[in-house]
């Protein structure tokens, strides 16, 4: 029964369109599934797991080198069980063995991951990327896969003990134990971010230079509560740095992963979701502080780049575009200098040279990806223009250029809805919507949650994943604490009853599923989904927020609003089991000490009822500006539950105020209302 299963490619049934990209090459890949893993141990070979995602550029550079050649194929079809696994997917599988890498070479890992695995799955040998030849210090992927067979038949006993002491140092980097919760971390953090600023270009560390979405937020968190301006322009900064330089998608809209180069100028060329939907958010928060307009402009045209690119036709928004075009890495985005000068008149071709250092020698291997190097008011005074017409140059070259760029191959896209990076957009849009004021996004955030509630919500659980109508893989940690921390934030800015129940429903199987009621804190993986080797409970960044720390956050916000002290307990237990982590590493875990932060100084909770005037008081408490408060406005015919439905209009705009457990009587004057917001908060 094994043998048959490895005569044929098995990824064609699948609706992945990473696997199915690798449905047709010559390797007899398997999905990781029960008739997989049972042909290991019945024909006595090692696993070959390669995890990687459909966007990856050097997942589809070892694909054409490796996996579509013959011989290749031949070696691990012979020698192994090859099971290929979608990291966006899988996300569980992608943390335990990046992390068994990270303990076998001490060192990150990365994507493609390219694991060999002993029968019973546990990791013997782990690297990423291997060429075809052997080239950049690395031997060829066919003597690697010759070797490591041979060491499995011929040293076994050491391949399993390499594999008993990966599970060992899993077991060991689990947290444990509980710790009192720990203000200073926030200062350190605050100190750890201002040494690795980068003054020069902005933003965090060297190249590559990534978004860091969550530091922005806690920066400008601390300019709010500390007064820390030097953090605010930190913040600000960096902001400026991303939508002006080759990070922004200039003529498309939307941002890139990240860029090669210290000065934010050459991108990988790759759109994720889940950067978009972050960068929405500190977008929105860094113009609430500012007024920079160039921040709105940025969050405007990622809308607009989502809703054409990436919308699915009800509602969610799909998950990656491909960084190659045609095999060419970034050439759907990139300009020759005479290409450009062939499209555009001479006046908008002298705008657009000097707005986006547009030159005939270029900066991405003698191409041009654009970047804006200058202001328009300084061109105008060079180019003796007012600036109006330089900006109407502009748009006329940019609406030209955009034109003829959607004539190119379009890239691939990965149509899979992801219910987690959908739930992080529900947060930025909503965030941006209070922030703009703009019911675009607020509209676009609805229906993401009502397509999510109808498609992904079955029971009592999320799925993780939809693709063409189908899903099968139960959700994660993550799914539920995105979704539940962005349903918070959209209940701020536009109240409506089933979001609160959605809300709820989450909070319950959070509680019910995941979490750890010896220990504290939250699994990953739901208490009934498959077992693996190790059970991980994710409380450090990664690409993504935490999800122990977006859980925490989550809880936190609905545990105020509706004075539920099981979901305050039960953060506050996630936030005492991480401690040891988060004073150790406060730069990787900005999400929990966002929720730390909220759970040592618990924030004012404004629950507004009545009518325009009510409104009016929910634009003057201005959330967004204070990071400390909360603020609800709740329609009359609302039908709430438990303390909230006692809440109610007192004939005329009321508010309600709660800083932890101690709320003021109901306040029906204006005046009043600013007096009691004044107040400072006492931290705990």
């Amino acid at each position: 029964m094994a043998a048959e299963v490895l005569e044929r490619n098995r990824l064609g049934d699948c609706t992945s369109p990473y696997l199915l990209q690798h449905a047709h090459n010559p390797v007899a890949w398997q999905p990781w599934d029960d008739t997989a893993l049972a042909a290991a141990p019945e024909l006595d070979r090692p696993i070959l797991l390669s995890i990687g995602y459909s966007a990856c550029h050097w997942c589809h550079v070892m694909a054409h080198e490796s996996f579509e050649d013959p011989d290749v194929a031949e070696l691990m079809n012979r020698l192994f069980v090859p099971i290929k696994v979608d990291r966006e997917e899988r996300p569980d599988l992608d943390q335990i063995y990046q992390l068994a890498f990270q303990l076998m070479n001490r060192r990150g890992g990365g994507w493609p991951l390219t694991a060999f695995l002993t029968p019973d799955q546990r990791p013997f040998f782990i690297a990423t990327y291997f060429p075809r030849e052997p080239k950049f210090g690395m031997p060829g992927f066919p003597e690697v896969l010759e070797q490591v067979a041979e060491f499995y038949q011929d040293h076994r006993e050491s391949a399993i003990q390499n594999g008993d002491a990966v599970i060992e140092g899993l077991r060991q980097v689990a947290p444990s134990g509980s710790r009192d919760l720990d203000r200073q971390v926030v200062a350190r953090l605050a100190e750890d971010l201002e040494r690795a600023y980068d003054g020069a270009n902005a933003g965090w560390g060297s190249a590559p230079k990534f978004p860091h979405t969550a530091e922005i937020a806690f920066c400008l968190s601390r300019q709010a509560l500390d007064g820390d301006h030097q953090a605010g322009q930190r913040a600000l900064a960096s902001l400026r740095a991303m939508t002006d330089g080759g990070l922004n998608d200039h003529l498309g809209g939307g941002f890139f992963r990240y860029c090669v180069d210290a000065d934010w100028t050459i991108p990988h060329f790759e759109k994720m979701l889940y950067d978009n939907a972050g960068l929405l958010g500190v977008l929105a928060e860094g113009y609430t502080h500012s007024g920079d307009d160039a921040l709105r402009v940025a969050a405007a045209e990622t809308l607009d780049w989502l809703e054409r690119e990436m919308r699915h036709p009800e509602g969610a928004f799909y998950a990656t575009l491909d960084a190659d075009s045609e095999g060419v890495e970034g050439g759907y985005y990139i300009w020759a200098y005479d290409e450009i000068a062939a499209l555009l008149e001479p006046l908008e071709l002298q705008v657009v040279e000097r707005v986006y250092g547009l030159s005939r020698n270029g900066n991405f291997e003698g191409k041009n990806h654009l970047q804006r190097v200058r202001e328009l008011a300084e061109v105008a005074d060079e180019l003796g223009l007012q600036v109006h017409e330089v900006a109407e140059a502009l748009e006329g070259a940019r609406a030209k250029l955009f034109a003829a760029r959607t004539e190119r191959p379009f890239v691939g896209r990965d149509e899979k809805i992801l219910t987690g990076w959908n739930g992080l957009l529900v947060d930025g849009l909503a965030r941006a919507g209070a922030a703009f004021d703009e019911a675009r996004y607020l509209d676009r955030a609805q229906e993401i949650v009502d397509f999510i509630r109808d498609r992904a919500w079955k029971r009592d659980r999320l799925l993780a994943v939809l693709k063409d109508g189908r899903g099968q893989q139960p959700g994660f940690l993550e799914d539920h604490a995105y979704l539940l921390k962005g349903l918070m934030a959209l209940l701020q800015v536009r109240w409506r009853d089933p979001d609160l129940a959605f809300a709820q429903e989450l909070a319950e199987a959070l509680l019910a599923h995941f979490e750890d009621p010896e220990e504290g804190g939250f699994f990953m993986t739901a208490d009934d989904q498959e077992a693996l080797i190790h059970r991980p409970k994710p409380g450090m960044d990664q690409s993504v927020p935490s999800g122990n720390g977006s859980a925490a956050q989550a809880l936190l916000d609905l545990g105020h609003l509706l004075g539920e002290p099981r979901y305050l307990e039960s953060a506050e237990r996630a936030l005492r089991l991480f401690m040891p982590e988060i004073r150790a590493h406060p730069g990787a875990c900005v999400s929990l000490i966002l929720a730390l932060e909220e759970a040592l100084s618990p924030p004012t909770v404004v629950t507004l009822r009545g009518g325009t005037e009510a409104q009016e008081w929910q634009q003057l408490a201005a959330p967004l500006a204070h990071p400390e408060r909360k603020v609800y406005h709740i329609p009359d015919d609302a039908d709430l539950p438990g303390p909230l439905a006692a809440r109610t209009s007192r004939g005329g705009a009321t508010a309600y105020l709660c800083r932890g457990t101690t709320c003021t009587a109901p306040i029906t004057d204006r005046r009043e209302l600013e007096r009691a917001l004044a107040e400072p908060p006492q931290n705990t």
